[in-house]
């Protein structure tokens, strides 16, 4: 084996790296268009709650199903399967919207074939990575994704804005589908090591996996927070057009804000590339309290400028997060674990966004958008900050004893990556001494 220095020349992190990217590409242009579109079919913010929630439902109550057949079956499979299914749905959400008058119900119903896919796909992506690069450089491998991904959202917007404003939003989700097919392309060509552990009834391993979880307090604290978070980000995306279009300037602010928030998650992933705090999930952690700062602008209708300014300074948080975040899960568990980690924490990141969904314009109905908003602003705050409070939080850093940094190879009788003591940190009761956000 020799020395590999930077992850892009593995080949198998090359394919995943552009499946990645251009898959990301498509997905930037949805959420502005799909706002638009919903918002000036019906004129209704709970219109578009039930949209965005039919997806979020099923995603939920699936996760923890997703995340046992990801340590099951080879994640490339499943990842592969999942990006063909997105494609038809998103397409067909496309030809939907391109009618004169598109139906709520049934961007509902296809959102939440969309949903169930997101299940099964979500919890793949940590084990892929972890299967195609070894050690320390996976930071660097979770950078690189990250930044790419967000160099994508970058022109998102920008494209969505193009696409609703010219030949209309269907379109936006017709190139959506298109992406997810180049995707599932150059899966074929992927091939990863997947090593499964013992086979056992799907409660053994459903429990096998929350224990793990709950093991290890940085996580299970964090991922409240970031709970928390996905909540607020929720009555933001709810409420935020409206406002925008009504109170700040049109649509365009709108626009504006989503293409904001691309450039400060961009610069966020850029920054977890070269910054490696000594503590990086508290650092993390208190980035994403940053959220507080848009949903307060949004609250007192400020200015234009300074609201868009504050989204993208609030993102920079979560971009920062997401390498950080991943690259320390891959650190601290062990690959027969990761999916179902991985599909806990999306589950209990998730778990808050339907509820702002849904409560976010009955609230604006009852009350006026300014005190729900705030009251949201104080609660990411105290979430994300105060687990600065948990030991394992202060205490977690960057391991420098990971792997070697050399091309993964499949060794038989072990799983890739795994050693004694990695094994050791999934033992059922073991405390570990150490969210997407």
């Amino acid at each position: 084996m020799t020395t590999t220095q930077h992850p892009l020349r593995l080949r198998g992190f090359r394919l995943l790296f552009l499946g990645r990217t251009v898959s990301t590409l498509g997905d930037a242009v949805v959420p502005a268009a799909l706002a638009i579109a919903v918002t000036r079919a019906t004129g209704s913010s709970g219109a578009l709650a039930l949209v965005l929630g039919s997806a979020m439902v099923p995603r939920l109550l699936l996760l923890p199903l997703g995340g046992v057949v990801g340590d099951r079956v080879n994640p490339r499979l499943v990842a592969l399967v999942t990006d063909l299914l997105r494609a038809v749905v998103q397409v067909a959400v496309g030809l939907e919207l391109l009618t004169d008058q598109p139906r709520p119900a049934v961007l509902a119903a296809a959102s939440a074939v969309g949903g169930i896919a997101s299940a099964f796909a979500m919890p793949t992506a940590t084990p892929l990575v972890a299967a195609t690069v070894d050690g320390p450089l996976r930071m660097r491998a979770n950078a690189l994704l990250a930044s790419a991904s967000n160099a994508a959202r970058l022109g998102g917007p920008a494209l969505a804005g193009v696409l609703v404003l010219t030949i209309g939003p269907g379109w936006a989700f017709v190139l959506d589908g298109a992406s997810f097919l180049v995707s599932a392309a150059l899966l074929t060509r992927l091939r990863v090591r997947h090593t499964p552990g013992e086979r056992r009834s799907l409660r053994t391993d459903l429990l096998h996996g929350w224990t793990a979880v709950r093991s290890r307090d940085w996580y299970w604290t964090s991922l409240i927070g970031h709970g928390v978070w996905n909540g607020a980000a929720a009555v933001l995306l709810t409420l935020g057009p409206l406002i925008a279009s009504r109170q700040l300037g049109g649509d365009a602010v709108w626009i504006a804000m989503t293409q904001a928030a691309a450039v400060g998650v961009l610069a966020g992933s850029l920054l977890a590339g070269r910054y490696r705090p000594k503590r990086p999930v508290l650092v993390a952690n208190l980035g994403l309290a940053l959220y507080a700062l848009p949903l307060a602008a949004l609250a007192v209708a400020a200015p234009a400028p300074l609201t868009v300014t504050a989204y993208a300074v609030a993102m920079t948080g979560l971009g920062f997060l997401s390498p950080v975040w991943q690259t320390v899960v891959q650190q601290e568990f062990p690959p027969q674990v990761l999916a179902r980690v991985t599909s806990y924490d999306w589950l209990l990141s998730l778990a808050a966004a339907p509820l702002g969904y849904a409560l976010a314009p009955l609230a604006a109905d009852a009350w006026g958008s300014t005190g729900p908003l705030l009251v949201t602003a104080a609660l990411v705050a105290v979430a994300c900050g105060g687990t600065a409070a948990v030991p394992g939080v202060r205490r977690i850093g960057h391991r420098t004893d990971a792997g070697d940094g050399r091309t993964p190879e499949v060794t038989k009788g072990a799983a890739p990556g795994s050693s004694p003591d990695r094994e050791a940190l999934d033992t059922p009761g073991r405390r570990n001494p150490t969210i997407r956000a």
